[in-house]
């Protein structure tokens, strides 16, 4: 375990982000950088660099918070740190230039929880985003880390602490939405087989594309989802955790494994924890990334070391779970809200939300908008502000089209719907889910036809193929909307789409499967015109899908603006453009293979697609 931070107190705090996101962007490097500086100006003794994990505004990485005063920087590189600690460290004054500024009054903001993106936050299973090193587990004591096992272990009976979280109103973070209080009971009252024990599982396994929540939570804030383990095994009686993170989160592991053996070392796990005369340990499986293995029941496959393929149910897993064994599994998120649901009670959590949706949710917001990240809002908030006021709306003044929500399984809500309350009965009323947590914003340049294709291409890839609705189902649909994106469609493969959707959701083995049509149902049902305007006019509207577009150039653009600069001609693959240097230029259709590549290099708007 690393060496804790002693008790020396400094004039100031560089709270440094390394979450994947900040690191693939040189955060470390600028880690160092900042501590040489420090050194090399004498204030070594006055100024502590603290690594932590994702702030949450990805899109600006890498990231620095200063404390006191939450003075926020962003976007920093090696060269800004001389500059920076000169000014601000060692002569007190801000670097403006460093600073966020919104794109619309380009204005620095100084402080962090002025930037709208942080402003409608409610923070529960992100509470230390940002303001503690994960891999120091004195940082999450000090910030009341354990203090709601230690109340469970030492104050509460197991019924009381399942009553507690009954009570919450807490649904599962990972996608279905069941009542944790309620699965965790079925998981109490179930009898174990010769003798065996009961375990919890935590699935790490996060494979929806563009979704980071559960790989930010354990690279920022480990000590919280072990803190929730153990205090639901306690009211489960269970005696072993497992937490299964997909290999390809390295940091995660790695964090993960720090604040296991902190928390051993400390007595917060193995034996006899806190002398309450209760057992339990957590050990880590990894995962080899297959998608289908977010599934329960294949997920659990996979810690037994057999195929990652679901199983039909009944049994459930709280009854047959692991190796036969009565088994509780609940995704990172729902964990990390339970030490603090145990902290400050049933009633006060029961306060958020809405009122079948209680709590909070993490997203990750990505896609057609101008602020990436990670963001827990309250449940109930709407679609319009986590887009607008969070998000700080779509890039280059473009106009909203959609928002994808549950990853593959999830569906494409409409801008007509953007006052959407965000909850799982609003999102499935609309033909979508919660889902993990997943949240992809489109634009008006997006085609909804290919974004149909794209998900159903995904999940037909992904596809474990024991059950022929899904392998077979799933395989025939993407065949179809390749075939309308290609400009081949006909009206007849829309009523075969929506009858094989049908098939497959009644018919499929498991909850991956059953939900797999949902992106071209949805897409179907609010966007109707543009699959039509495939298949009559052969024609896209938003110009995606190539094999449908003309490609053309304006000859007076060509002259006038781009002064016959030749580009388009010297790229082109397939030679479909004629002309000299400084006159205009034509493309010979029979020739053009639409591959698009005139379009990209022409930076004077001569070449034009339709």
């Amino acid at each position: 375990m690393e060496e804790q931070t002693s008790e020396k107190t400094y004039r100031i705090h560089l709270m440094v982000c390394a979450g994947t996101g900040c690191v693939s962007n040189n955060s470390f490097a600028v880690k160092d950088a900042l501590k040489e500086e420090i050194k090399k100006q004498g204030l070594e003794n006055e100024v502590l660099v603290v690594t932590t994990g994702c702030n949450g505004f990805c899109e600006r990485g890498p990231l620095l918070v200063v404390e006191p005063g939450k003075i926020f920087y962003q976007q920093l590189t090696i060269k800004d740190i001389p500059h920076l600690v000169e000014e601000h460290f060692l002569k007190g004054r801000p670097v403006e230039k460093l600073m966020y500024s919104p794109p619309e009054d380009k204005t620095p903001i100084p402080v962090l929880n002025d930037i709208a993106f942080f402003k409608g936050q409610v923070l529960i299973a992100l509470r230390n985003r940002g303001l503690i090193d994960p891999e120091k587990i004195d940082e999450y004591i000090a910030r009341d880390g354990y203090t709601g096992m230690a109340k469970a272990l030492t104050e509460m009976t197991a019924e009381e602490v399942l009553e507690e979280v009954k009570q919450s109103g807490l649904r599962g973070r990972g996608g279905g939405g069941f009542p944790t209080g309620l699965k965790w009971e079925f998981v109490r009252r179930a009898s174990t087989n010769n003798g065996g024990i009961k375990y919890i599982v935590c699935n790490g396994d996060e494979g929806d594309p563009g979704a980071f929540m559960d790989r930010s939570l354990l690279e920022a804030d480990p000590h919280s989802v072990i803190e929730g383990m153990v205090i639901g095994a306690k009211a489960i009686g269970a005696q072993q955790g497992i937490v299964y993170v997909r290999n390809e989160y390295p940091l995660a592991l790695k964090r993960l494994n720090i604040a296991l053996d902190a928390a051993r070392e400390y007595g917060l796990l193995g034996e006899n924890i806190l002398d309450s005369g209760f057992d339990f340990d957590i050990k880590v499986t990894r995962g080899a990334g297959a998608f289908v293995c977010g599934e329960e029941t294949a997920l659990l496959a996979s810690i037994e070391g057999r195929l990652g393929e679901p199983r039909p149910r009944p049994p459930f897993p709280a009854e047959k779970g692991l190796w036969g064994q009565p088994t509780c599994v609940n995704n990172v998120e729902t964990w990390a809200n339970i030490p603090v649901i145990i902290n400050r009670g049933a009633d006060w959590y029961h306060s958020i939300g809405t009122e079948t949706s209680k709590g909070t949710k993490v997203f990750s917001l990505v896609g057609k908008i101008n602020n990436t990240g990670l963001v827990e809002v309250p449940m109930g908030i709407s679609l319009k502000e986590i887009v607008y006021d969070i998000g700080g709306g779509i890039p280059g003044g473009k106009e909203f089209k959609a928002v994808q929500t549950g990853g593959p399984s999830g569906g494409c809500i409409p801008k007509e719907k953007i006052d959407l309350p965000i909850d799982y009965e609003s999102l499935s009323e609309a033909g979508s889910m919660m889902g993990s947590g997943g949240m992809v914003v489109m634009d008006e340049e997006t085609c909804m036809v290919d974004v149909a294709r794209y998900f159903l291409s995904f999940t037909q890839d992904e596809s474990c193929g024991k059950c022929t609705p899904c392998r077979e189902g799933t395989k025939e649909m993407l065949n179809i909307l390749t075939k309308i994106t290609e400009g081949k469609g006909t009206e007849e493969d829309l009523t075969l789409l929506l009858e094989l959707a049908q098939s497959i959701k009644d018919s499929a083995l498991c909850g991956l499967g059953n939900t797999a049509p949902n992106p071209v149902l949805t897409t179907l049902k609010y966007f109707r015109e543009e699959y039509e305007a495939h298949i009559k006019d052969k024609k896209c509207p938003a110009h995606v899908c190539r094999e449908l577009n003309t490609y053309t150039i304006d000859e007076v653009a060509c002259v006038n603006v781009g002064k016959g600069c030749d580009m388009c001609r010297r790229n082109c693959a397939s030679d479909a453009i004629v002309g000299e240097k400084g006159k205009a230029h034509t493309v010979i259709q029979d020739k053009c293979i639409k591959c698009g590549v005139c379009y990209d290099v022409c930076r004077f708007g001569a070449v034009k697609v339709d």
